[in-house]
Parts: C-alpha cells; structure tokens; sequence
C-alpha cells in the first residue's frame, strides 16, 4: 500500500502560515513524511524572502520535500533573467512588479525598492545583489509536476484528453477554465492549486487546495492515504470528499 502523501496549498510568501502547516503534517504523519508544496512561494505576502529560506533548508537538510512550479515562481525567475523576460499570459497591463500580482512585496522582503516611479532594469539590478544564489536556484529547479499511484500534482491543472506526458508547461502553471469546466475523470486524480477557493475543494476529479493565502486567508494542508484524503486542522484530520 502507499505510504500516505500530503500537499501543500499556494504559500504566496506567507511564512507564520507554512510554519503552522508544517506543525500539522508533522503532527499527523511524522518528521519523516512526503510532503509536496504545490507552488507560487513567492508574492503578495510579508515573507517571501523567509518563505524560501524554509523550504531550501529543507532540501539540504535531506527532507521528502517536492516542490512544484507556480506560476509566481516562473515569473520571480524570469525576472531575474538576463534579459529580463515578460510572461505573456500576463494582460498587457501587468507585470510581475504590479501591486496585483505582488512582485514589489517580494522584492521588499529582500530589502529591495520596487516602487512604480523606479526604472525596471534599476529595480533587478538591486534584486540581483539582494537575492541570494540558492534562491535562484531554487525557482529554476523547481519541477511541473509530481505522478504517484493514482495521484498528480500540479499547480495549475492540465488540459483535458491529453496524456499527461504531453502535458505543456504553459498548462500547467496557468490554466483555468478548460480544466475547472471539465467534469469527466482525468487519468488520474489532479491535486491543485493556482485558483483561490473559500475551502480546500474535491470535485471529484480534482482537489483545489488554493484557500487564498496570498489574500491573507488559509494556508492548507492535505494529506492523500489509502484513497481517501483530509485536510489537516488543529483538531486532525477533516474528511476531503466530492
């Protein structure tokens, strides 16, 4: 039988609410257990730069840690890149530095000015002297998806009817409604996050476990086991059911 897995909702640089998620999966399934953080560590939040000091610990300290790419993450990333580079889901309007999006309050935790009046290319050069190595490293290697048992892990979701090896990144990291609309099973069951919800979601074919803490709402954790899953509380486990 597998060993229970548990997953980690959007942090979106919420770090008091990642050290408490931590505390209840450790509370429930041990030190030692598989925990997958679904994306999108970085923006909106107070605490992004702290948010991946505690996940790259993590990972050199050997944990059973797999994190997974979100779309925030690609674009913290591709704006360090040389040159920088604009993803083109954005609107035209917006930039990752754009208040909505929340790149200036990742920026501000690595003690760097974002501010709208300052040039773009200013702003990186400071970034580029702020943010540590490790942490670049950390968005590049970050993976698109996890496939164990009848489970996969992504942070978006995929596009329906195609196999899950020809799955794209751009799907991957931002699709929304031609997977949500889609109420036929996938091949396997899609853990999520990407889209706040009120309350971690099963639909049946899909779990959201984005409950906006980018928005100062709920950080959730989950844990998937013997073909059942919960969301994890200060009480223990909560039934996670279609």
């Amino acid at each position: 039988m597998q060993n229970p897995i548990y997953a980690i909702g959007d942090i979106h640089g919420q770090k008091a609410r990642l050290d408490h998620a931590l505390s209840l999966i450790e509370a429930d399934g041990g030190p030692d257990t598989h925990i997958v953080f679904l994306g999108d560590y970085t923006d909106r939040g107070p605490d992004s730069r702290a948010v991946l000091d505690t996940l790259v610990d993590g990972r050199d300290a050997g944990r059973n840690w797999t994190f997974l790419k979100g779309n925030h993450d690609r674009m913290f990333e591709w704006f360090m890149a040389d040159p920088i580079r604009h993803d083109p889901h954005m609107m035209v309007e917006l930039y990752w530095l754009h208040e909505r999006l929340g790149g200036n309050t990742t920026l501000a935790s690595y003690g760097v000015d974002a501010s709208g009046q300052r040039r773009e290319q200013d702003v990186q050069a400071d970034a580029r002297a702020a943010v540590p190595t490790s942490h670049l490293r950390f968005l590049r290697d970050l993976r698109l998806m996890h496939v164990t048992g009848d489970l996969m892990f992504v942070h978006a979701g995929i596009r329906p009817g195609i196999p899950i090896k020809d799955q794209r990144e751009e799907d991957l990291l931002w699709i929304r409604n031609e997977f949500h609309d889609h109420t036929g099973p996938h091949p396997k069951l899609i853990v999520h996050g990407h889209t706040p919800v009120r309350a971690a979601t099963h639909y049946g074919n899909r779990v959201n476990l984005d409950t906006a803490a980018g928005y100062d709402h709920l950080l959730t954790a989950a844990v998937f086991d013997g073909g059942k899953a919960w969301t994890l509380t200060n009480q223990g486990r909560h039934p996670l059911e279609p």
